[in-house]
């Protein structure tokens, strides 16, 4: 008769303690998920109740939902503000990725000279306030006749997100190997060629990672907009300022609003998803 032997002690100890450790990660993960995750279900669940179920104390959880706080949104005109919105948001996105790939290409597989100079200038822009730099913008927007233009709009997040970009898509830049673009270059592969044939499909989760990020930060983008449009060029966040007012209750209809605003990042996040959460790990492992 043959006799199988038992794992060491030692051993069926270190599984459980693994199992055991796993489990306890489970859960911090599940109730770290809820509390992101609580705000916007709030949001949801406030947009559907009725105006007199919204302000109660304490919160009402089983009600009656209504649409009627959607329709509200729909009758304030909201499509210019969409629109707006939108065509920041894209366009902005569009010449970021365009002006960051060959800048990132240049700081990271052909080094130019004082390349960490280089990078030092670009996230040096990110370190002064948004607010000290708004008076002078707007006063240079107002004497060249450009406030409230949709296209200042576009370079102004353009500026705002490049160096961000450029960051990303180096570290990006990074993981292509050598090897491979000099096999390209001996094959009589041009610098052109290199970018559109070998890097950008090697480098796309990043750069669709990159393109996400910045579309959701143009598209949420709120302190600029206030200050330099008023009425042609308002984007999507101004259009949530409409339903703040302090002749009654107007959290329903802000938080119907703020769903149907947050529509569009959503689909843009669910449709890259795969791409996205490639970039992000890219050179996470080696």
């Amino acid at each position: 008769m043959t006799t199988i032997a038992a794992p060491p002690s030692g051993a069926a100890s270190t599984k459980t303690r693994r199992k055991v450790g796993n489990a306890v990660w489970g859960v911090v993960a599940w109730i770290a998920g809820i509390i992101f995750v609580f705000p916007v279900i709030w949001m949801i669940l406030t947009s559907l109740k009725q105006a007199k179920d919204v302000t109660t104390n304490p919160p009402v959880w089983f009600f009656t939902p209504t649409f009627e706080h959607f329709t509200n949104v729909f009758d304030s005109n909201i499509t210019p503000f969409l629109l707006n919105s939108l065509m920041a948001s894209v366009f902005s996105t569009l010449l970021v990725v365009v002006l960051a790939t060959p800048a990132a290409y240049a700081l990271s597989l052909r080094p130019v000279a004082k390349w960490s100079d280089a990078l030092f200038f670009f996230i040096s822009t990110k370190m002064m306030p948004v607010v000290a730099a708004v008076l002078p913008v707007y006063l240079l927007t107002v004497k060249i006749g450009m406030k409230d233009n949709i296209w200042t709009m576009v370079i102004l997040y353009t500026s705002m997100n490049l160096p961000l970009a450029i960051w990303m898509m180096r570290s990006f830049l990074l993981e292509v190997p050598r090897e491979v673009l000099e096999a390209g270059e001996v094959d009589g592969a041009g610098l052109l060629t290199s970018i559109r044939r070998i890097i950008l499909p090697i480098v796309s989760p990043g750069l669709a990672a990159t393109a996400l990020i910045c579309f959701i930060f143009t598209w949420n983008e709120f302190f600029l907009a206030v200050n330099l449009t008023d009425t042609n060029a308002s984007t999507a966040p101004i259009f949530l300022l409409g339903f703040i007012s302090g002749r009654g209750p107007f959290l329903a209809d802000l938080s119907a609003a703020a769903v149907l605003l947050s529509l569009p990042v959503l689909i843009a996040g669910w449709v890259a998803q795969n791409k996205l959460v490639r970039g992000l790990s890219m050179g996470a492992v080696k």
